[in-house]
């Protein structure tokens, strides 16, 4: 079998060549990203496999279904970036629904930390020999109230380690986990009841019709003077300009980004050398209350092993049986997880 692999960083062919070579299957690995342009790299191929910032739309799957590639295989959990209503009937979407949550969820209360206790801002002074205190001032997170949007993996991951810090925790899911709910520490509220109360905001939901912006202007004018805003998630569920006027008008206190909604020209790429085109990153980079990340929550060894071995897979299983428990499907108007293994 093989795979076009595209957006390759150094990062990824250690993990995925040694579950390749154990299982028959070879990747060629592209630097480029996967859209309209480059598509035709993927001639020759039985499958793609694709990352966060690829392009898998209609024109792209009809290129792809010309050249009789039928399979493209995600390494990551979320999929709004492929368009699962034209692909239905014509390719067969694999996907990873969990590698390591704690990668994401440590990541997100490290931001956390360091936005609150200025460990950044400490760093940098005294790389220099200025070990004054001015400034630095931050505040406990025992006893605050933390809201959790999205409980699935990664936000109970997350709600544990708040839990950890003596945090109350207020959710909010569409899908309410069973049994998380105990009354006390941990209670699901509905999302206005959460935005109201809620100190910090963390956002762990996939990116839906229904998610998209689901942090707006509207939505931060509900919020505590001063919250916390947290997005380890998909970047357009919040509205970038919304929270750069939020922080400039101090109705948010600080924000932690590991996404951003534009981020698909940007992140995972060395731009120092150039001029930042977009006008209202640069602005959320340049507010001294704001840390931006690169979409690297995910990075670590065990999740980059786990990522590749449930790619390699479901690559094999489908080779094998014409079937996959990960492979989605737009069966009954909704994009969920195939039930019988046939999307077509």
């Amino acid at each position: 079998m093989k795979i076009a692999f595209f957006d390759a960083k150094p990062y990824d062919k250690l993990s995925f060549d040694e579950q390749a070579a154990q299982h028959g299957v070879t990747f060629k690995y592209f630097e480029t990203k996967l859209n309209e342009d480059t598509v035709d790299l993927a001639h020759g191929f039985d499958g793609v496999c694709v990352f966060v910032n690829d392009t898998v739309n209609a024109a792209v799957i009809d290129r792809l279904c010309e050249m009789n590639v039928r399979i493209v295989a995600l390494r990551c959990a979320g999929f709004n970036n492929v368009d699962m209503k034209y692909a239905f009937g014509k390719l067969h979407v694999f996907r990873v629904p969990a590698y390591s949550p704690y990668a994401v969820a440590e990541h997100t209360m490290a931001l956390l930390l360091t936005s609150i206790r200025r460990i950044h801002k400490a760093y940098i002074r005294t790389k220099d020999f200025n070990f004054s205190l001015s400034g630095l001032t931050g505040f406990d997170l025992h006893g605050k109230t933390v809201g959790v949007i999205g409980t699935g993996r990664i936000g109970r991951v997350f709600i544990d380690i708040c839990r950890g810090f003596g945090m109350r925790v207020l959710a909010y899911d569409k899908f309410p986990a069973a049994g998380l709910d105990n009354g006390d520490t941990v209670k699901y509220v509905p999302l206005d009841t959460l935005l109201c109360h809620s100190d910090i905001i963390s956002l762990h939901c996939p990116l839906t019709e229904e998610t998209h912006h689901i942090i707006d202007e509207a939505a931060l004018e509900q919020c505590k003077r001063g919250v916390v805003i947290l997005n380890t998630s998909r970047g357009a569920l919040v509205d970038a300009e919304a929270l750069l006027a939020g922080i400039k008008s101090r109705k948010v206190g600080a924000a932690c980004l590991d996404v951003y909604e534009e981020e698909s020209d940007l992140f995972f790429e060395d731009n120092s050398g150039h001029i930042l085109e977009d006008d209202t990153l640069a602005r959320l980079i340049s507010m001294p209350n704001v840390i931006v990340t690169s979409h690297q929550a995910f990075l670590t060894e065990e999740a980059l092993a786990n990522i590749a071995e449930t790619t390699v897979n479901n690559l094999v299983q489908f080779r094998e049986t014409q079937q996959c428990p990960n492979e989605l499907c737009y069966r009954c108007g909704t994009t969920e997880d195939c039930k019988d293994g046939k999307c077509f």
